[in-house]
């Protein structure tokens, strides 16, 4: 009998914990820390999607994207339950950091909170699905003939068949991939339009409750359960608006010897003449009634880093011309010591054969 390895089972023990959220209440100091780690996991989520080379790096992304769903849905339903039922306390988070998006502003915080699911329902978990289907649909279309190019190279002896093989599974998973993210996007879009009718949801009953259980005048009543539920909303959104960035660079990544931040470095850093320009094209903005303080920082920063690297790329090309007129001058040499052998040959077999008449 094989002893439970709670190392390889964390992730359906994790699983069942979250789905247990949903029917037991949480305590406040509880429920902080909570809300805390799944902040935590969706940066590692968005880090683990800047530094991967190839989509497939990242195979169980959909998964990941399913069960981080299913633990805002829970934190949603026990945060939920906290304000309604404990006069707005739903711990030391959702109040801190109600109170510093809103501020002393009621309507502030609510139009933030609009703005940030409704950018992230319109704009990237829309743009990712797209990408995702069309993905898909493409790597389906371009299996037959990239099977039938591993065959001819596997039947023309180039590579081996253990080779074939694994490109052929290569091939399937990035098709099953790419399906699945086009089905896993769905959970954010879903996620998204949820937190909005819980939003409400949260604000019309606390405020009905509050009048019922007498917690105090409108003014009260309306600051404490405003202030819960727009933190609940956000410490919500934030972590699902970081997942759905992610799931965009991953759906949108190209298979690459380098990750995202070496990529980008690398390709930005190649035309330093686009920087340069840009720059001067920046001190134009001073005569349109930009602070031109501000406008001179950043166009100097342009168009110092672009001659930066005009000059290294300068360098680097000289270093390279020497190596290669350095490379040339010894082949030229070798080729003068191989022509001298062959004629000093030829001198001595000549001279040998009318020795010999």
């Amino acid at each position: 009998m094989r002893r439970f390895n709670p190392v390889q089972n964390a992730v359906a023990v994790f699983v069942v914990i979250i789905v247990l959220l949903v029917i037991f209440p949480l305590p406040p100091w509880l429920l902080d820390v909570v809300f805390i780690l799944n902040l935590g996991i969706s940066f590692i989520i968005l880090l683990t999607a800047m530094y991967i080379q190839e989509p497939l790096e990242f195979a169980i992304f959909p998964s990941i994207l399913l069960i981080t769903t299913v633990l805002r849905m829970s934190l949603n339903v026990a945060a939920t339950r906290n304000i309604l039922g404990n006069a707005g306390n739903a711990g030391s988070v959702i109040s801190a950091f109600g109170r510093f998006v809103i501020g002393s502003n009621v309507v502030v915080g609510i139009i933030i909170f609009l703005i940030i699911v409704l950018s992230q329902f319109i704009v990237i978990t829309k743009g990712t699905e797209r990408v995702a289907e069309v993905s898909a649909r493409f790597t389906l279309d371009a299996m037959p003939g990239k099977q039938m190019a591993i065959d001819a190279d596997l039947n023309a002896g180039l590579i081996e068949e253990q080779v074939a093989f694994e490109r052929r599974a290569k091939i399937q998973n990035e098709a099953d991939f790419f399906g699945s993210m086009d089905g896993a996007t769905k959970f954010i879009k879903g996620d998204s339009v949820i937190s909005i009718v819980i939003v409400f949801i949260n604000l019309i009953g606390g405020i009905v409750m509050g009048f019922v259980f007498g917690d105090g005048n409108f003014d009260t009543i309306l600051d404490t359960y405003v202030n819960s539920t727009i933190g609940n909303g956000l410490m919500s959104q934030i972590p699902s608006l970081l997942i759905s960035v992610a799931a965009g660079m991953v759906v949108t990544r190209s298979s690459n010897d380098a990750s995202l931040n070496s990529a980008i470095a690398k390709q930005f850093m190649a035309q330093p003449v686009a920087l340069i320009i840009a720059g001067s094209v920046m001190l134009i903005l001073i005569f349109v009634g930009f602070p031109p303080l501000q406008v001179l920082l950043v166009a100097a920063a342009l168009i110092t880093l672009g001659a930066v690297l005009m000059r290294r790329q300068r360098f680097s090309g000289h270093r390279t011309f020497l190596v290669s007129d350095s490379q040339a001058q010894v082949e030229m040499r070798q080729a003068e010591a191989f022509q001298w052998l062959v004629s000093d040959l030829s001198q001595k077999i000549s001279q040998s054969i009318f020795s010999e008449f």
